[in-house]
């Protein structure tokens, strides 16, 4: 049987404290095994430990933090089908989906260990001195980015491995030399607790200080506001909901030391068609996006849900077969009924505003199972979209406006009447793209990643991945959280102004062996 306990390094244990069960998405029953709902008091020994280890673990040689990153990846693999078996039932994802989901977890936490191993993250500067410059000399000055602190990171509902306990939060975090302590999300508190487990045998498998990772249990608000709250957290990592995540920002704002909270709250990624594109490849480009529309249920935070056009036969063409592809595709479980409610609440609501035109919506549903999701598209005139703000609200499910436009400049109004997004999309042929600039440069300004005749669904974990941006898609579009760029997030810069070389930390030193600064020497002159 799968229980769960809170992971603190601490002799504390609470006697007879309430305990939550998981559902089955698909059937609506409990699952085996109980999960012990943390306390204040834990909260308090969690941070407590984790700023005890951050003396300890910043100071960690890079090769042991990696080694420790890889024990952590070693182990989930050895969790095999078990792991994969308990995210299925908690989460109603498919097999396929999950066995991917943690390849990319366990392949991040190498892809961090190979960045701590290598080590120009840091940044390191060294800054050289000039004693004889006049009228005054100038110092020896080195700087590098250095850990923050003890890191809360909040599991998310739709990605149970990758963006949860041992996810890219956590991973940058731990790469990044900062504690974590992880508020496990109570729709899969027993792939939360197989993982969390997990962790703790590969942080004593390394030789790692008590309390460099702690795992929290509950179904309620409290814990994590308490977490937010506690004057040892340093930052705050969350994906999940706008209303969700701008409470956190409220939380921190309101303490006696603010401090970053890193949110991604959603977008509804736009997609714009141009013309010639839907001239000769309307069927094909209608067929890939039914798949990016439906793709999991639609419960991505890069689901396509709105798709910008200008009229013509071949925008008529894309509806006419976007919406014979809609009818047919299969309903699927959604990760939670309070997702399948919202999503069944909001996308009737548009499709009630007398300016919808509905397109299409399955009818392939499976009645044997709860919580199933019902495809469907609809379209709406620019005009109606800019005036109706609830068009432009996010539908997490699989959903997708279409924006019917009477000519490209309504189109760029449409573009600039949006909020931030974390993605927009251009299909296009090659020789029409030069003649609308200004569209791309409109779509640039409004979000962190700009694609070209693909889909938004798939973020590739790479060093140029940019997962984030301008405000409400996250709390700081400098920022990403996939890719080795997300260690930053959890660090700050520091400079070090005329120490002995052998004082300075190692990267620092001018006899690193690893020659991982760059030098700015200013006694150099050009002739």
């Amino acid at each position: 049987m799968i229980n769960g306990t809170n992971i603190v390094a601490s002799n504390y244990a609470p006697v007879d404290k309430e305990s939550f069960k998981a559902l089955d998405p698909s059937t609506g029953e409990y699952l085996e095994g109980e999960f012990q709902k943390a306390d204040t008091l834990m909260v308090n020994n969690a941070l407590n430990a984790a700023s005890a280890a951050f003396k300890v673990y910043k100071h960690i040689a890079p090769v042991n933090k990696a080694k420790f990153l890889r024990a952590i990846a070693a182990e989930i693999t050895a969790l095999g089908e078990s792991l994969i078996n308990r995210a299925v039932a908690e989460s109603g994802l498919p097999v396929a989906r999950l066995t991917g989901e943690l390849g990319r977890t366990t392949g991040q936490l190498n892809m961090f260990a190979s960045l701590v191993e290598e080590g120009s993250w840091v940044d390191a500067v060294i800054d050289t001195a000039q004693p004889e410059r006049l009228p005054l000399p100038k110092s020896d000055i080195r700087r590098m980015y250095s850990p923050i602190g003890p890191v809360v990171v909040f599991g998310a509902s739709n990605f149970p491995l990758a963006f949860s306990v041992a996810g890219g939060d956590t991973a940058s975090a731990l790469a990044s030399g900062c504690p974590v302590i992880v508020k496990a999300h109570p729709a899969h508190p027993g792939t939360s607790a197989m993982v969390g487990q997990a962790i703790s045998k590969a942080t004593k498998e390394t030789g790692m200080p008590d309390g460099v990772f702690s795992l929290l249990f509950d179904d309620g608000y409290e814990i994590g506001s308490a977490l937010v709250k506690h004057e040892q957290t340093k930052a705050v990592a969350f994906t999940g909901s706008y209303n969700g995540g701008m409470a956190l920002i409220k939380i921190a704002q309101d303490r006696k030391s603010i401090i970053p909270v890193f949110t991604e709250m959603g977008s509804i990624n736009p997609v714009v068609l141009l013309p010639a594109i839907l001239e000769s490849q309307a069927e094909s480009v209608a067929a890939k996006y039914t798949a990016s529309i439906t793709l999991g249920a639609g419960q991505f935070c890069t689901n396509p849900g709105l798709i910008l056009a200008i009229k013509s036969a071949g925008l008529d063409r894309f509806l006419t077969a976007l919406g014979g592809a809609i009818v047919n595709i299969p309903s699927a479980t959604m990760l939670t009924a309070g997702i399948w409610k919202n999503y069944q609440s909001l996308s009737a609501n548009i499709v009630a505003e007398p300016t919808t035109k509905l397109i299409a919506k399955s009818t392939a549903v499976n009645t044997e199972k709860v919580n199933q999701s019902i495809a469907a598209v609809a379209t709406v005139s620019a005009k109606d979209f800019i005036a109706n703000k609830k068009y432009s609200e996010e539908i997490f499910g699989p959903w997708s406006l279409v924006v019917a436009c009477d000519d490209i400049a309504e189109l760029q109004n449409v573009i600039e009447s949006l909020d931030g997004q974390l993605t927009t999309t251009v299909m296009a042929e090659k020789d029409e793209l030069p003649n609308h600039t200004s569209i791309l440069n409109a779509l640039a300004e409004i979000s962190g990643r700009v694609i070209l005749n693909n889909v938004p669904t798939g973020v590739e974990v790479c060093a140029a991945m940019q997962h984030g941006g301008p405000f409400p898609a996250t709390s700081d579009s400098r920022f990403t959280s996939v890719g080795t760029g997300a260690i930053y997030r959890f660090v700050r810069p520091i400079a070090w102004q005329d120490w002995e070389d052998s004082l300075l930390p190692p990267e620092l030193q001018a006899a690193n062996p690893l020659k991982i600064w760059r030098q700015i020497d200013n006694n150099l002159t050009k002739d």
